[in-house]
């Protein structure tokens, strides 16, 4: 149940009443004003924040739930519930007050006369173009139940292989992270001890490693606001800029070329490209409109830039495999087994076996990233160890041999 905040006029008095009510949706919240002799003049949801909530709910609701909403929609029309049931029944279960506020909408739009994937579209942010495409192809062919279950399929998969990816950076990430804490408490805490010991040498001299280290520390000490403001400023820049055109052609080009991540960045593309396609086709949406909506669903920008060009070629008279072929963006496989697919008449089985087989390669391709990447970081541990203790001990021996030289 969603909670509404409303404003009615009393019918016997005519005082303006403004007071919350619980109910499925607005003409159920409206029904139940009535019902206390109430005449609803406003009805708007409880925090809702007007008709922008809706813009900012991309990262409210998460993948699992899109998921879940899809099977759920699926089991209960392939069970034979009409649409409203289904919705009504998936919206008691759904735990997403996010979704719960979208899915109450779907209800309202639908019982005004619109289709399911018309009442969607109004939710971008929510539903990409695959969904909303997908769910008019099953209202088109009366396949409804079956489509939505490969919606499910698709977005387990491309969650499922994503969470692999950022699985396999974890690691380093958080090796990183120790890494510039540990840096951070030795040049704010241990260093300035052994600037103490030589303050009152006369002679004394640091190595320029320490004297390079020491100055960062009294910079850090001395401006910690200011240090703390040009961290926030970079990563704030950085981030603008790597959403930004240039900043994304740059990053999406590393991403696939970048050792050892761009192989297997480059292969869950490939597999995202031929699951996506396959999943479209099966629900009988055009090449060309199956080709459009993967450009805009694979998140690299030479890629997408590479299926555009293909569409073109498409468009005028060539074979999907003969558009692809030789293109630096697609590993060399992917024609070669389209081009099967298409003389044997069976594309949408062999874009599946392709699926298949990149989604093997991820995980085999993030099993030898893991081999690579935990030897590395140690050698990168090591020399920053080196680095640090080197700057510490280095003066602490020179104190020593000083002191022996005196003696």
């Amino acid at each position: 149940m969603l909670t509404f905040k409303y404003t009615a006029r009393d019918g016997k008095t005519g005082e303006k009443i403004q007071a919350e009510v619980e109910a499925e949706n607005e003409q159920s919240a409206a029904r139940l004003i009535r019902q206390e002799g109430l005449a609803p003049i406003d009805i708007t949801l409880k925090d809702a924040g007007g008709d922008n909530i809706f813009s900012k709910l991309k990262n409210k609701v998460k993948a699992r739930d899109r998921i879940l909403f899809a099977r759920q929609l699926s089991t209960l029309i392939n069970a034979g519930l009409p649409l409203m049931q289904s919705l009504r029944s998936v919206l008691d279960q759904t735990q997403s007050k996010p979704l719960k506020i979208i899915i109450s909408k779907l209800i309202t739009d639908i019982e005004a006369g619109s289709t399911l994937s018309d009442a969607l579209a109004k939710y971008p942010k929510v539903f990409n173009q695959i969904f909303i495409n997908l769910v008019a192809a099953g209202e088109t062919s009366g396949t409804l139940d079956a489509a939505l279950d490969r919606i499910a399929l698709q977005q387990e998969k491309d969650a499922e292989m994503l969470a692999k990816v950022r699985g396999a950076m974890a690691y380093p990430g958080i090796v990183l992270l120790v890494m510039v804490g540990v840096v951070g408490f030795m040049v704010v805490s241990v260093l300035p001890q052994v600037e103490g010991i030589y303050k009152d040498m006369p002679g004394a001299s640091l190595p320029i490693t320490t004297r390079a280290l020491l100055a960062l520390s009294h910079f850090i000490i001395n401006y910690w606001w200011a240090t703390i403001l040009i961290v926030v400023v970079l990563v704030f820049m950085t981030t603008n800029w790597a959403r930004s055109g240039p900043g994304k052609i740059v990053i999406d080009r590393l991403k696939m070329k970048m050792w050892p991540m761009g192989e297997l960045f480059h292969k869950m593309y490939m597999a995202r490209f031929a699951r996506t396609g396959a999943i479209l086709v099966a629900s009988g949406v055009p090449l060309l409109q199956v080709l459009d909506i993967v450009s805009r669903a694979i998140n690299n920008v030479h890629v997408e830039a590479s299926i555009v060009r293909a569409i073109e070629k498409v468009r005028g008279g060539k074979a999907l495999s003969d558009a692809i072929d030789g293109d630096p963006n697609f590993l060399e496989l992917v024609p070669k087994m389209l081009r099967i697919g298409e003389q044997s008449g069976s594309v949408e089985e062999m874009l599946n076996k392709i699926a298949d087989y990149y989604e093997k390669e991820v995980d085999n391709q993030i099993k030898t990233i893991s081999t690579i990447i935990e030897p590395m970081m140690m050698v990168m541990l090591g020399i920053v160890a080196f680095i640090l203790v080197g700057a510490i001990l280095l003066p602490i021996y020179g104190l020593a041999n000083q002191s022996g030289l005196g003696g």
